[in-house]
């Protein structure tokens, strides 16, 4: 089983059986942190995920990315955290892991640009499971299992 991550606070884990045919979409936990409705993953949760998976999770595949411009330095460090934690989650088990450019995973499987990219595309590509992804909001979803399906198809690179 491979394990895609899109590790923000609207990401998702997808857990991908390629042998079985299978996929498990998990959206990223989180809890409310503090005042103004702000969100942090919640490393327990996180780790119960994981843990549920750990036997059958051959490897991960996480999407590393970086600042954008025009970014606050508090989102930054908000989802330097978020990547921190995940991380942390996954050598904690022991899960081999492989980080992925977002520019590298997209190229490969030829993801649209288009706002609503990833979610079309995933559904291209793996049909039988468009319904885990039928909303907008639910991108994050989408670029999780793009990136397990890319792990899949490309390996560890």
């Amino acid at each position: 089983m491979i394990l895609g991550i899109d590790p923000g606070l609207n990401g998702a884990l997808a857990f991908f059986e390629a042998s079985a045919g299978r996929v498990e979409i998990v959206d990223m936990p989180t809890i409310a942190a503090g005042t103004k409705s702000k969100r942090v993953v919640d490393e327990a949760a996180l780790a119960s995920c994981v843990e549920n998976y750990r036997t059958l999770l051959a490897h991960a595949f996480v999407e590393r990315v970086g600042a954008m411009p025009g970014q606050g330095v508090t989102s930054m460090f908000s989802f330097g955290r978020s990547f921190g934690v995940v991380l942390g989650v996954l050598a904690a088990f022991r899960v081999p892991v492989t980080l992925v450019q977002p520019q590298r995973w997209k190229a490969a499987l030829s993801v649209p640009a288009a706002k609503d990219g990833a979610r079309a595309r995933a559904s291209q590509l793996m049909p039988g499971f468009s319904r885990l992804w039928p909303l907008v909001k639910h991108d994050g979803r989408a670029e999780a299992a793009l990136i397990a399906y890319y792990g899949v198809t490309h390996g560890r690179g």
